[in-house]
């Protein structure tokens, strides 16, 4: 199953089938999940109601986490030989919801498998449309921050974990597309006053993967340019972009302003771009080849040297 719609799932409640909320997302028995925040989060905002999971879809079995408040991160160990890397994981969902499974879960048991230390953060989202302070970044600093956190708790915990400190990049799909490109741009300084000994620790990633990503091209009157608070230098890490032409939520200039601005700041970039996939589709198989990108970026993950050896 493809996932739904942002808008059609936030607008039009008949769009899917919606089971009972249940509570707070939790993952599966056997992996450390832990809150980023010691204590209360900055610049928290009052969210109406606990956090909640729904499980939406034409039969009703995508897991997707709403009214997130307290981050957590999950931590996925590798299986078999550990190569050291290490891929922090931000699920999409238009920066209103998380789908924990299709655009989380999946991911890291792919990436262990290969070898990859996987992190799945759990970021804070309001659960509804329209709620004030959400979206992308400036519209609100939460979800950043809690990406700057991470990256920087990792690199923190990198030997307790069997971690590679320089190995430590980011993955995500949609709104988490764009998390990737916020985090990859806004590293020298953390939006919110450091907590403890883990913020004084670099939270830039070394390298990035973004899925269809989103938000590219807001804040911005031209019809190509890319989005001002995306400020791409040549300090940007190493990026993977894919997206479907067809893509009927996040248009595919998002990807290919993105890659315009990375080429001409002389960052390393490797883009690719298929015809027909549109948007969500996560790991799944589909019937058009790029389902097959994670084979891309095991490729590209070894030229740049973060699996090889």
């Amino acid at each position: 199953m493809l996932k739904p719609l942002i808008l059609a799932f936030c607008v039009i409640s008949g769009f899917a089938v919606l089971r009972a909320q249940t509570p707070a997302w939790q993952p599966s028995p056997g992996h450390m999940q832990v809150p980023i925040w010691p204590g209360k989060p900055p610049d928290a905002v009052p969210v109406a109601g606990p956090e909640y999971v729904k499980m939406v879809g034409d039969g009703g079995e995508e897991p997707v986490a709403g009214k997130v408040s307290r981050p957590t991160m999950t931590l996925y160990s590798p299986k078999g030989k550990n190569t050291g890397a290490a891929i922090v994981v931000f699920p999409g969902g238009g920066y209103w919801v998380l789908y924990m499974a299709l655009e989380g879960t999946e991911v890291c048991d792919w990436l262990t498998s290969k070898g990859i230390t996987c992190v799945l953060l759990k970021y804070r989202v309001p659960g509804e449309h329209l709620f004030p302070r959400s979206g992308a970044y400036p519209k609100s600093l939460t979800a950043l921050e809690d990406a700057q956190r991470t990256v920087g708790l990792v690199r923190f915990h990198a030997a307790e974990w069997g971690i590679d400190p320089h190995k430590i990049g980011v993955l995500g799909f949609s709104a988490g597309g764009h998390l990737v490109a916020a985090v990859s741009t806004h590293f020298k300084q953390r939006l919110y006053r450091p907590v403890d000994v883990a913020d004084e620790e670099s939270c830039r990633p070394d390298f990035g993967v973004a899925l269809y990503p989103g938000h590219m091209l807001e804040n911005t009157s031209k019809e190509f340019e890319l989005n001002p608070y995306v400020p791409v230098t040549s300090q940007t890490p190493p990026m993977f972009l894919l997206q479907a032409e067809d893509d009927p939520v996040d248009n595919v200039k998002n990807s290919l302003v993105y890659y315009a601005a990375l080429k001409k700041a002389g960052v390393p970039v490797e883009m690719h771009l298929y015809a027909n996939g549109g948007h969500g589709f996560g790991l799944r198989r589909t019937k058009f080849p790029i389902t097959g990108w994670p084979q891309l970026v095991e490729t590209w993950l070894e030229t740049i040297g973060i699996t090889a050896g």
